[in-house]
């Protein structure tokens, strides 16, 4: 730290508030400079903290936190508030087990009022604190960051639709890159482009305010003309017409500017908004040409930008990650069946429909941070008789669980939704893991769930689903497929499963994921005298059934492994299925993720730590087998 003046002594905003306000670009550039030095070593989110340096340093400049309330939307701008707050000398721990969150979070810092992984979720939150405040007699001032990305989503209108009308005083702060992770589309985006391309309007009514200052009647008449002047200078001027002062835009990199901006909108009893422009990975020239590329980062070099790749990420002659094998796979269905249509909720290179929407840009619908509109509106392409596929992360789906039984399973509507991330994501932690899909979707009826080990399987899994002609959803997480989860695939139908091998000790019933540590698991019991049978079920609903009952009737100690959480998985569909068979002489024992949220860490370790890594898998069967007792139906975590 002794390269830089100002920010090894800052940790609080006190000490903060101690720098003289003219040397605050130089703070700023020691954040950016410290910034870029750590993310290059631990992996994160570099662009948008970038970006949103000066205004992470310019409220902690103006406010006094945690007494003021500081809202994030996502919070990947929000790495320099963590520093300012104390967390400073801990960045180098940010997304690894046992370190910071890559996230605000609320039980790492008072600074923090929420968790928040998910965008859209800041202007709701702040309206709640703001009228809390006011009802219990507070006096603290509540500001919300929100980026344009995030008023892509159906939350925030409704939370800016909320806020208008009972013109709660609080501000908001739209954080304008023109950016979410990917580029962003849709009419707002196009509104706040004209914004930014007409500022006459906000310098125009300035002026005249400070010239009628003193003359209140002719204020008033200014303020008539205004109406119908803005509307000329400023298209729909949307965020006025809903109640907010509106102040914007303005250079989001100008500090000082940005300081004087705050402290005097935040004097104002009223219900503002400020419009900040700012570009996402300012101060490093490889962040700024590919801002989604840097969005979320591994450890990279910082000359020239290149990811810098750990032995265990090498990939191998022939792998592929699953988003890979998908966008592979839904890429030649198109080219066979013109029905086919992709949508996405802002991320069309995470979950691999990019090459999609360069083939077939007119049959690809990015339609913003909306999963639940992307599913309603999949449901009426498909009643327009079209056969729509939705990517979307399993996290970000469970945002739309009204909509896939309402709008979707109760009328009846061939949707196939292709859940990428489903299971542990690592680094990004509670807020992302996909590990409750199976839950929430396995209670609708005639909906579908499936989970390939490999790429082969993903294709035939989302040839089925596109004629199917009710719900259909595949589970995948991220990562390189496993070469030991490859072979031959035959083709199969909904719901049959495969004996991948024989072995008359016992039976574990898995799929997908854990395809390749149960392979892993059988050969170290092989090792000890113990034969398993494996079956990869492939779907979690419907079950093959008659694989079961054949299993059953070879051994009395069948085991499931998935990578999900305990209650309402495939575990229990197994539980359920023999219950209905009134099948009591089989002893079952589930292998599963713990009912709880996992934070972040590395896949491997956290597999071994909850006892599905190959070795402790065996060891617990192991222990079973000899010891002959009754089994519980869940595994000790």
């Amino acid at each position: 730290m002794n390269q830089f003046k100002y920010i090894g002594q800052i940790n609080s905003p006190d000490d903060l508030k101690r720098v003289p306000l003219l040397e605050l670009p130089k703070v700023c550039q020691e954040y950016r400079t410290f910034l870029i030095e750590t993310i290059s070593k631990t992996g994160g989110h570099l662009g948008a903290s970038l970006g949103g340096v000066e205004l992470n340093v310019a409220l902690h400049y103006v406010l006094r936190s945690p007494h003021d309330k500081i809202c994030w939307d996502v919070g990947h701008q929000a790495y320099v508030h963590k520093m300012i707050t104390g967390r400073r000398d801990r960045l180098n721990t940010i997304r690894q087990a046992d370190g910071l969150s890559g996230f605000p979070s609320p039980f790492e810092s008072p600074h923090d009022q929420f968790i928040v992984g998910h965008a859209c979720t800041a202007i709701s939150q702040g309206l709640g604190l703001a009228v809390a405040r006011d009802l219990t007699g507070g006096d603290e001032k509540v500001v919300t960051v929100v980026g344009d990305g995030g008023l892509t989503g159906g939350l925030a209108y409704e939370a800016l639709n909320n806020a208008g009308q009972l013109g709660t005083r609080m501000l908001i702060i739209l954080n304008d890159n023109e950016m979410s992770i990917s580029k962003n589309v849709g009419a707002i985006s196009k509104y706040l482009n004209q914004v930014i391309t007409n500022p006459l309007y906000n310098r125009i009514r300035a002026e005249v305010e400070k010239k009628l200052r003193h003359f209140p009647r002719l204020r008033r008449l200014a303020d008539y003309g205004f109406e119908s002047f803005k509307h000329l200078l400023v298209p729909g001027i949307i965020f006025e017409e809903l109640g907010f002062r509106y102040f914007g835009p303005v250079n989001g990199h100008d500090v000082t500017g940005l300081v004087k901006t705050i402290d005097n909108i935040t004097k104002i009893n009223d219900l503002c908004l400020l419009h900040i422009v700012t570009q996402k990975g300012k101060g490093y020239e490889f962040a700024e040409k590919d801002a989604e590329c840097l969005h979320g980062v591994t450890p990279f070099d910082i000359k020239t930008g290149a990811k810098i790749k750990s032995p265990s990420e090498a990939k191998k002659e022939g792998e592929m990650t699953y988003t890979q094998a998908f966008s592979q796979a839904i890429t030649q269905l198109a080219r066979e069946d013109q029905k086919i249509v992709a949508i996405t909720a802002a991320m069309p290179s995470g979950t691999g429909l990019d090459k999609f929407a360069k083939e077939f840009p007119d049959r690809f619908f990015d339609v913003g941070i909306a999963e639940q509109h992307a599913v309603t509106f999949a449901g009426a392409l498909a009643k327009g008789g079209l056969k729509p596929v939705c990517a979307i992360y399993s996290t970000f789906l469970q945002r739309s669980q009204d909509q896939l039984i309402h709008d979707v399973a109760l009328q009846r509507l061939n949707v196939t939704i292709c859940m990428d991330r489903a299971g542990l994501v690592g680094a990004d932690g509670a807020t992302h893991n996909g590990v409750f899909d199976i839950s929430y979707l396995g209670h609708i009826p005639n909906a579908v769930i499936g989970a390939p080990k490999d790429s082969a399987e993903l294709f035939q899994m989302l040839k089925l689903g596109v004629d199917y002609p009710h719900l259909f959803t595949i589970r995948y997480p991220r990562g390189i497929i496993p070469l030991g989860a490859k072979g031959p695939t035959k083709l199969f139908e909904i719901g049959e499963g495969e004996v991948l091998r024989e072995g008359g000790d016992l039976a574990i019933l898995t799929l997908g994921s854990m395809i390749e540590p149960c392979l892993k698991t059988a050969e170290l019991l092989a090792s000890e005298g113990i034969e398993a049978t494996i079956l990869n079920l492939r779907f979690a609903q419907p079950l093959d059934e008659k694989l079961i009952l054949e299993t059953v009737q070879k051994t009395r100690f069948l085991f499931t492994v998935e990578e999900h959480v305990l209650r309402g998985g495939f575990g229990s569909k197994v539980l359920e299925f023999l219950e209905r068979k009134d099948i009591r002489d089989v002893q079952v024992r589930r292998f599963a993720l713990p009912n709880e949220f996992i934070e972040h860490g590395s896949r491997e370790k956290l597999l071994e730590r909850f006892g599905l890594s190959s070795e402790k898998m065996a060891k617990t069967m192991l222990e079973t087998i000899r010891s002959g007792t009754h089994l519980s139906q869940e595994i000790p975590t």
